[in-house]
């Protein structure tokens, strides 16, 4: 699985960071969040697939 963030949609309110922080990390300073991995594990599919749910703007976007 692969996950990237679609920029032009993401509000920057963190939310995936805080689903999972193994693949998501928040700046602060740049107020977005960013991949921090290429491949997801898959322990942390099921957290990653929430995050794309609960992603307001739709922003997150999974490659299974």
């Amino acid at each position: 699985m692969k996950v990237q963030i679609d920029y032009d949609l993401c509000m920057g309110d963190g939310n995936c960071s805080k689903v999972c922080p193994e693949v998501f990390e928040y700046d602060n300073d740049q107020m977005l969040a960013r991949v921090t991995v290429s491949e997801v594990p898959a322990e942390y599919a099921d957290r990653v697939r929430q995050a794309a749910e609960e992603c307001a703007p739709g922003a997150i976007v999974v490659e299974e």
